[in-house]
């Protein structure tokens, strides 16, 4: 009987990228330059600026000016990026029970760059709602 281990930090990555590729190009385009970061989990300033006590609440971030605030006069745009808190996104997977890991961190990838498009939460989720029902 062998041993599992937990994804590591580089599977995440990989993950990440599959997602990211698997994006229309469209989208991807319209994205930008976008960061994506893998963390274990958000740090204690993130999560004090949020007011968020528990750390495996918070899956990902999108950190940056979205695209409907941005202007051409700003003199150098703040670089755009999205974290994903690997052990947060594992503890919700396990929760779960049911998904596969690879399209936990899509949906969580999807939702950070929405929120880079100027998108709220409750919008993110019923676009994200809306492409699963379409998938299953």
């Amino acid at each position: 009987m062998g041993v599992h281990l937990p994804p590591s930090l580089d599977d995440f990555e990989r993950l990440a990228h599959a997602a990211w590729s698997a994006l229309p190009a469209p989208f991807r385009t319209l994205a930008g330059d976008v960061v994506i970061r893998i963390e274990e989990l958000a740090d204690e300033e993130t999560l004090r600026d949020l007011e968020i006590d528990d750390p495996f609440d918070l899956t990902g971030l999108y950190v940056g000016v979205d695209l409907t605030r941005r202007s051409i006069a700003d003199p150098a745009p703040e670089l755009a990026m999205v974290f994903l808190y690997r052990r947060a996104i594992l503890e919700e997977w396990i929760d779960r029970g049911d998904e596969d890991l690879g399209h936990l961190v899509a949906h969580v990838l999807v939702h950070e760059i929405g929120h880079h498009f100027g998108l709220s939460d409750e919008a993110m989720d019923a676009l994200l709602d809306a492409a699963d029902q379409r998938a299953s």
